[in-house]
């Protein structure tokens, strides 16, 4: 029985379908300077019974590359079960030896070194392939240096164990051995956990998408044989994987755009029309549009005139939307995502309409959704649509008006034809800058809107109703003067870096690219003149801190929730984005909740955009009295952990519905919260923290948890503060927490 690990990350359990073989007569031994060379010819080592195999294995797609492998080699399917260099396999003519200095040694033709086990020299005395799959270096003294069983790639197979944090790669198909996007670890608690790789991080993973229990870790299925040699799947985890890999970070089962529908229990990943794999070698990868579809500035003509929807049935992405109507007909959700530059593509279902932006995640297809998915796309694909070629071509014909003057204008006089010349050449000038501009309307690499100062005093009816304040400026609530209607949020930055246009839109591009569940999307921005603004979806139910001090105590079950989701945002700020993002003041009142009170944070990545040098001075703390980290006062470089310290606080006042800082009834003195929860912990009164909620208290192993969570978190040693993806793993009950120590003698109060 072995286990595979294909690209969808499920696991095989095959049973083995042919009749007891006569075992071969191969000792397994493998002698020091022994070398296999990879071409057609080439003998592989065998195991004493001539179970499994070492060698070279020639790819079917390419016959001059090989694969340095271990396979079971009893039927016409070469199993592999391990393999290393799948990225770049190796060209005819390589060759692998066992030497003594070193271990295993794999070299190209020209005795370039590609991989080796890179182990002490003179050390190595042997090599054994044994019975179970298991190739193992020795030392002289028959010690263990090496063995391919501590060292997996995408299987495991019977006598196997994986290690604690061992990891386990998918590759990207059958036939394709380079790396693939998913991962199974195995946790210090025992359990196995199954999850997709972030694309923009070769180390980082999402969330898990399948957990095991640790009484299932050890389980196995047992088969049957007959007379066909071969191997039968007879079970995946999980069940339907299509469904299993969900949430908003990563691109799903298959990557983004791709659309996974379960075949036999195995993910088939399609891209849908007009749209094609970015990487013709993946099939499970991304896929790209294959013409560009957005609006364009001045562009003349009715939306029907320039785009088409294209139906498809039973098909949904449940991510990436960015404005939900309820309730709207199939004719008027059509309309709207026609209208709406923003729109890539409209989701109708049950008399509601979701309109999403490319690119598009999860894509799933189940014909019990009773969904109709309606792309747009352009009519026509004409280059002169293209923006940056339309400035261009009116720039020409304007060449050509100045020439047709010019020459009219050579019988007046000299002086009065410089004049005119000079008018034509000043009116020429100030056109074409302004088509470059409107040419520019959409922020390159993103879809982020870029708006006249004038279109957002518009929007907002002159800066007008005030949502709100803090140190990065004041928001207003504003509607988009477009067909779209769409609510948002206004923010004009004050205090904002002297940059210049390009960096502040790099700033910005970094901002627009962040995609998650529990972070308040970015829609577009203003930098014109003086002016920097952005603008941001709406958040239908305030701030987090009118959740939690208001009148009315909100349940435990929410509270919960909504601290999950900060710890989720947070990790995908910290370890999942293309670059990390360090917020500076996480605060209540800096988690917005939307319309379903999913907790989103707000203001992540202005830290730069302050006029704020690099000194860590105190004048330049940044961040809020009662959620300050301590190394803002001291000479020491900030890190993501000044984060940490801030969640540890607000996690507090989620469990205990109490602000950080309160003033007592004289007014005199100040109650500190993490003086209070330390207390209570220490004495065993999580009641009295939580102020004897009665559903809390109901809760006390989980209110411990996160009790325990938010010490460890405002540790005045940053070192010994769990990283935002370990809190977040701890608070959902993943990963087991030790019992904290005293967060700090002194109590900080900044």
């Amino acid at each position: 029985m072995a286990s595979t690990l294909r690209t969808e990350l499920i696991f095989f359990f095959f049973v083995l379908l042919f009749p007891l073989c006569a075992v071969s007569q191969n000792s397994g031994n493998i002698t020091v300077g022994t070398s296999l060379t990879a071409d057609e010819s080439s003998k592989p080592w065998l195991s004493p019974s001539g179970d499994f195999a070492f060698g070279f294995q020639q790819l079917p797609e390419n016959k001059d590359l090989f694969l340095l492998s271990i396979w079971f080699d009893q039927i016409p399917e070469k199993t592999v079960i391990w393999y290393t260099n799948g990225n770049n396999p190796v060209p005819r003519g390589s060759r692998i030896q066992l030497v003594a200095a070193g271990g295993l040694e794999l070299r190209d033709p020209q005795n370039q070194s590609i991989w080796s086990t890179n182990l002490s020299p003179d050390e190595t005395a042997y090599g054994y392939l044994n019975d179970t799959g298991n190739l193992v270096l020795f030392g002289s003294n028959s010690n263990r240096l090496w063995e391919s069983f501590k060292n997996p790639t995408d299987t495991i197979v019977p006598t196997q164990v994986i290690e604690v944090n061992g990891l386990l790669i998918s590759r990207k198909s059958e036939t394709n051995f380079s790396q693939g996007r998913f991962y199974a670890r195995m946790l210090d608690n025992g359990n196995f956990v199954f999850s997709t790789k972030t694309v923009a991080s070769n180390t980082d993973f999402n969330d898990d998408y399948y957990t095991s229990s640790t009484s299932d870790v050890n389980k196995s299925n047992s088969g049957y044989q007959n007379g066909n040699p071969g191997w039968k799947v007879v079970g995946y985890w999980p069940d339907n994987i299509c469904m299993s890999v969900d949430g908003w970070t990563g691109s799903g089962a298959c990557g983004y755009n791709n659309v996974c529908r379960l075949q036999n229990g195995r993910p088939n990943c399609q891209c849908p029309e007009r749209f094609s794999l970015a990487d013709p070698t993946d099939p499970y990868g991304d896929c790209k549009p294959d013409a560009v579809s957005n609006c364009i500035e001045g562009e003349k003509g009715s939306p029907e005139d320039i785009f088409e929807l294209v139906e498809v049935q039973d098909t949904d992405w449940p991510f990436n939307d960015y404005l939900q109507t309820a309730p709207s007909g199939e004719e008027d959700c059509r309309a709207s995502c026609l209208n709406d530059c923003f729109c890539g593509v409209a989701i109708f279902r049950s008399n509601s309409c979701w309109k999403k932006r490319l690119p598009l995640s999860n894509g799933r297809i189940d014909m019990s959704l009773n969904v109709k998915a309606f792309f747009k796309f352009r009519k026509s694909d004409d280059p002169l649509l293209n923006p940056n070629i339309s400035s261009t071509s009116i720039v020409k014909k304007d060449q050509k008006t100045l020439i047709i003057v010019g020459s009219t204008l050579l019988g007046s006089s000299v002086f009065v034809n410089f004049l005119l010349i000079s008018a034509v050449c000043l009116f020429i000038f100030l056109k074409h800058k302004k088509t470059i501009s409107n040419s520019d309307s959409t922020l390159a690499g993103s879809n982020l809107r870029c708006f006249t100062y004038a279109e957002l005093e518009q929007a907002t009816s002159g800066f007008k109703q005030e949502l709100g304040s803090g140190a990065f400026g004041t928001v207003y609530k504003g509607v988009l003067p477009d067909s779209s209607k769409t609510i948002v949020a206004v923010k004009k930055l004050e205090r904002v870096a002297k940059d210049s246009e390009k960096e502040f839109r790099a700033e910005v591009n970094v901002i627009g690219h962040t995609h998650h569940k529990n972070l308040v999307r970015l829609l577009g921005f203003c930098d014109e003149g003086t002016n920097r603004l952005l603008v941001y979806e709406y958040m239908s139910n305030g701030t987090l801190a009118d959740f939690l001090f208001g009148k009315k105590k909100p349940s435990w079950i929410q509270r919960s929730q909504m601290a999950i989701g900060v710890a989720q945002g947070l990790t995908y700020l910290h370890e999942e984005c293309s670059k990390q993002i360090i917020h500076c003041d996480i605060k209540p009142q800096n988690i917005l909740l939307d319309e379903n009170n999913n907790a989103r944070i707000a203001d992540f990545g202005l830290s730069k955009l302050l006029m704020m040098d690099q000194s860590r001075t105190l004048t330049d703390i940044r961040g809020t009295k009662g959620y300050v980290a301590p190394e803002w006062f001291r000479n020491t470089k900030i890190t993501a952990k000044v984060d940490v310290y801030s969640f540890g606080v607000l996690l507090l006042e989620i469990v205990s519905c109490r602000r950080s800082l309160n003033d007592l009834e004289n007014g005199d003195e100040l109650s500190v919260l993490t003086d209070l929860a330390w207390d209570c912990y220490t004495e065993g009164k999580l009641d009295l923290l939580t102020q004897n909620d009665h559903e809390a208290v109901d809760d006390l192993e989980r209110v411990e948890r996160f009790v325990k969570v938010a010490l460890w978190c405002i540790q005045e040693d940053s070192s010994l503060r769990p990283s935002m993806k370990k809190a977040c793993q701890v608070l959902e009950g993943v990963v087991d927490v030790e019992d904290p120590r005293c967060p700090s003698p002194i109590t900080v109060l900044y």
